[in-house]
């Protein structure tokens, strides 16, 4: 849920401002069918609150971070961004609140998908049985201009190989491919994949 604030702000950016909804999403850190959402309703509708729901300056990147810290997952602990490198990704798209908040929402990140590992997956995996899926944004100084690019990350359970393909957004056409392009530098498809909860590729989780 969002904030009276957060929805005003929503629709002045699209109905005074002319903003499109992928505009909105990117300086906002919400997806496009939330703020699709709030700009359809009423005047008259307002969000729905939980009591103990809590609004703060890191509440718009929360979406961003945990595809971030998805990513990093599948990634080597070397490899994995730092709090630090989080902060500056989040500070490029306006967030301008404290280093704290981003800290605690890490570590229980980390802590509850830690729970959830030791719940429900394996520690050992058979060569060829499966694989990780996962997108993260990121990015890429191009031709001089920056710009922002979804990379698709496939990672080999048992070897820990990986394969990254780089598109301009996310998409199933782009999910086909990347799986395509992957298994073939892999050299073949693992007996199943393990996918966290992404839009193109879940419909239900039961």
């Amino acid at each position: 849920m969002i904030s009276m604030e957060m929805m005003g702000k929503i629709r002045r950016m699209y109905f005074r401002d002319k903003l499109s909804l992928h505009e909105i999403a990117k300086r906002t850190g919400l997806s496009r069918n939330t703020i699709r959402k709030w700009v359809r309703a009423s005047e008259s509708k307002q969000p729905v609150y939980q009591r103990r729901a809590v609004f703060n300056k890191l509440s718009p990147f929360h979406e961003m971070l945990e595809q971030a810290l998805r990513a990093d997952a599948l990634r080597a602990k070397q490899h994995r961004r730092s709090a630090k490198a989080l902060l500056a990704m989040i500070r490029a798209e306006g967030y301008d609140g404290g280093y704290s908040q981003l800290t605690a929402f890490v570590r229980h990140w980390r802590g509850e998908q830690g729970k959830a590992v030791r719940a429900f997956v394996p520690l050992a995996f058979a060569l060829g049985e499966a694989f990780q899926f996962d997108w993260s944004e990121e990015g890429l100084l191009i031709g001089g201009v920056f710009r922002r690019v979804q990379v698709a990350h496939m990672k080999l359970c048992a070897s820990r190989a990986f394969w990254l393909v780089v598109y301009p957004s996310q998409g199933h056409e782009m999910l086909f491919d990347a799986h395509t392009r992957s298994f073939a530098a892999m050299g073949g498809v693992p007996r199943r994949g393990i996918y966290d909860n992404m839009k193109t590729a879940v419909d239900k989780v039961s």
